[in-house]
């Protein structure tokens, strides 16, 4: 594949079109500002683009934007949106939020709310090895969190964000794990300790930051709830943590919220049922769309060897040897091909090669190169405004992407730990054989 630099031309015109519109009309103070271009339409002279810039055949062309948009990775996420929008939407009905949110704060300290919600979907996300599973069932009720407090929404919500990436990023069955310990050829439990003592520390902090900012915060008293109201949300997070697959739990969680209504309330029927289910479909219109123009956009572009590009242009930056410019060029190669994929996962295999060849020559511990390549591609889907992770808790939230970067502390804190690691030469690790010796 030829690599060419004018293939990424479509995702800088996406992002100018779609951030540079929401800019322009918050200077211009127009209320929703960044939903005035909705991202799907935004995207739709990118994908014109790199058509009209491809090789071949115009069919051909197409060919290969549609095979992007059915990636079994693309549909996948499109099939758990709707589940999530469905699951919100019936357990929200059913009152099973309200229920949830009440319960939580008449058993959890005012000070602690913000840090006890960063460690439960922490938590979860770890079991589940998913955080789109994770936002899906725990964003609803972070969005009852703000209504019964005077938490701001982008804060609750990005505290699940960024519990959610600490889990999808440490998970010893995320995708990521798995991507990363197989293209670099280590232990899976070896990058996992190389990455615990670099995502701990973000984590603490974090803690932190969350204890000073629900310290500020003043909380309602909590209003009567009726435990079975919760049970939806008890069993979608038990059934997670004992490692079903993510759709089942939504399946799961829609159905037991469905039996609450029935049975709990004189006025659900199935019609409601199948109403709220619908609804919650509808709610994920958008973010569904996106993520399948972005499939066939990203595909194009690699088709076209933008990505080829920038790998090339990574290897002859990382030429002279030194372990640190290596660290660096590897992080750099997995945020570039984030930032065109809009995918952790699928960034990652697509640089896992370049990584492993970059680490063999600067002399990379292949666990070390693992766990870098994992955690910045997490900080970057963590942060990215067209990623599945923060689209689908602004779609549970009605907030823009764009509102709720800068409320996710852990990812830029984790971000700025994996820095100084590779500045500092942190952690320090036994050679291999000596470490085999060792144990």
């Amino acid at each position: 594949m030829q690599p060419r630099a004018i293939a990424l031309l479509p995702l800088l015109l996406f992002l100018a079109l779609f951030i540079g519109s929401g800019l322009y009309y918050q200077a211009q103070d127009t209320e929703f500002a960044f939903y005035q271009i909705s991202a799907p339409v935004a995207i739709l002279p990118a994908i014109v683009l790199a058509l009209l810039l491809g090789r071949g055949a115009l069919n051909s062309r197409i060919e290969t934007f549609i095979k992007g948009v059915g990636d079994s990775t693309i549909i996948t996420m499109c099939i758990i949106y709707l589940l999530a929008g469905a699951f919100a939407s019936v357990a929200k009905s059913v009152g099973g939020v309200d229920a949830t949110v009440n319960f939580g704060l008449s058993v959890v300290p005012e000070s602690l709310v913000l840090p006890g919600l960063f460690v439960i979907t922490a938590f979860v996300a770890t079991s589940m090895g998913t955080s789109m599973g994770t936002i899906a069932a725990i964003a609803p009720v972070a969005v009852g969190l703000s209504d019964a407090t005077d938490l701001p929404l982008t804060l609750t919500v990005g505290t699940v964000i960024g519990g959610a990436m600490f889990g999808d990023n440490l998970s010893i069955i995320s995708d990521t794990t798995i991507a990363a310990t197989r293209s670099q050829g280590c232990e899976m439990r070896d990058k996992f300790r190389v990455n615990f003592l670099i995502a701990v520390p973000a984590a603490l902090v974090t803690l932190v930051v969350l204890y000073l900012q629900s310290s500020g915060g003043s909380i309602a008293a909590p209003g009567d709830y009726e435990l079975i109201k919760v049970l939806p949300y008890v069993a979608v997070l038990l059934l997670a943590v004992a490692g079903l697959n993510v759709m089942l739990v939504l399946l799961a969680g829609i159905v037991l919220a469905g039996l609450v209504g029935l049975f709990q309330l004189s006025d659900y029927s199935l019609a409601t049922l199948s109403a709220d289910i619908y609804a919650g479909y509808g709610s994920m219109q958008e973010i569904l769309i996106l993520s399948l123009l972005i499939g066939g956009l990203g595909a194009l572009m690699k088709h076209q060897g933008g990505l080829e590009f920038l790998a090339r242009l990574i290897d002859r930056l990382s030429r002279n040897g030194q372990r640190r410019s290596g660290e660096i060029s590897i992080a750099a190669s997995v945020v570039l091909a984030n930032l065109c994929t809009a995918n952790n996962t699928v960034a990652i295999i697509l640089s896992g090669s370049l990584a492993r060849d970059i680490a063999e020559r600067h002399q990379v511990d292949p666990r070390r190169s693992a766990s870098l390549m994992d955690i910045f591609s997490c900080v970057t889907q963590g942060m990215l405004p067209y990623g599945a992770q923060v689209l689908l808790a602004g779609s549970i939230a009605a907030l823009s992407p764009l509102e709720l970067i800068g409320s996710i502390y852990y990812c830029w804190l984790l971000g700025l730990a994996a820095v100084i690691a590779i500045a500092l030469g942190l952690p320090r690790l036994l050679p291999a054989a000596a470490r085999l010796h060792h144990a």
